[in-house]
């Protein structure tokens, strides 16, 4: 005698099928699912695809694959409302310095990592995409330090991103910082080139350290004020090696101020009781071909409220 089976429930979910447009051409597979199934957690994602269950054009496919224009992707029955491995982001809403079908340039507060991970839920980067659900791409050009403020460049077009990434390569891209120093600077430019290498410190932390194996590193300053505590400098970046500002600036003897890994501690101490609370470092401007037309597209963001207060009260303008 036959059994009958239970029929399907109407709820459950079915194989679902993606098509790769060009605006997403080249992204890797795993990134590219990750972005498109929300409320799915990544290990999920991650399990489906080595288990084959996801299908490129009816082939299995590794997470490292890079979808092209034209792909068709199935997707095995899954349930959206699974438990995410963490909240949902938060929406952020900052300040917005430019913004075309191309680029999203804004003004990044302090104390917010451009990216999760690292005891960090969320980053700059999945607020916006929370803010912003119906963005179809949306991707980091470059990284601030968690404690610097100022312009951070969005790109809303794969071929934006990687017209941007070309741009800084090849330097064609202009990046100053202003930056709060110890001590009193004395020439009116110096240039400086010192490698640098990251290495990982007995407590765990990243760090990065002149070094003569290291990367090539190159930044120019320039002096716009001075006493006899602190200067402050503009910042010009040659290359983009990871806390190359910072790294340069202890090396020449003028730390930045407020800084709690290159930085004066004694120093860093004292003023905190005199309103710094953070390191004194803001991205204040970039010169860059914009993605599409090539025009020269200028963005600034002015000196954040705290660092500016700080400035007139103690660094002024004296020479």
């Amino acid at each position: 005698m036959a059994t009958e089976g239970k029929a399907p429930r109407s709820d459950a979910p079915a194989v679902s099928w993606i098509d790769v447009d060009e605006e997403c051409a080249g992204q890797r597979i795993d990134n590219f699912l990750i972005a498109r199934l929300k409320g799915v957690p990544k290990s999920h994602v991650y399990r489906i695809l080595r288990s084959g269950e996801v299908r490129v054009n009816s082939g299995r496919i590794a997470a490292s694959h890079r979808v092209q224009a034209g792909d068709r992707i199935r997707v095995p029955p899954l349930r959206m409302a699974e438990r995410p491995e963490t909240l949902p982001a938060p929406a952020l809403r900052p300040v917005v310095l430019f913004e075309d079908e191309f680029l999203l340039a804004i003004d990044k507060p302090s104390g917010l990592a451009v990216h999760g991970g690292s005891g960090v839920a969320h980053g700059v980067i999945e607020q916006l995409r929370s803010a912003r659900p119906e963005a179809r791409f949306l991707e980091l050009v470059h990284r601030l330090d968690r404690e610097t403020s100022g312009v951070l460049l969005l790109a809303k077009k794969r071929a934006s991103l990687l017209a941007m990434h070309e741009a800084l390569r090849d330097r064609t891209a202009d990046k100053r910082y202003l930056a709060g120093i110890k001590g009193r600077w004395r020439d009116e430019m110096r240039r400086v080139r010192q490698p640098l290498r990251k290495f990982t410190g007995g407590d765990g932390e990243r760090r990065v350290a002149v070094d003569d194996d290291g990367q090539s590193a190159e930044t120019i300053f320039r002096l716009l004020a001075r006493n006899a505590e602190f200067s402050l400098v503009e910042a010009q970046l040659l290359t983009g090696r990871t806390h190359q500002i910072r790294v340069h600036l202890a090396h020449v003897g003028h730390p930045i101020l407020g800084d709690e890994k290159y930085g004066d501690f004694p120093l860093n101490k004292i003023l905190k009781r005199r309103g710094l609370k953070r390191m004194f470092l803001h991205a204040a401007s970039i010169r860059i071909p914009h993605p599409a037309s090539g025009a020269e597209l200028e963005i600034r963001a002015p000196l954040a409220a705290d660092l500016a207060a700080f400035r007139d009260a103690s660094i002024g303008n004296a020479g």
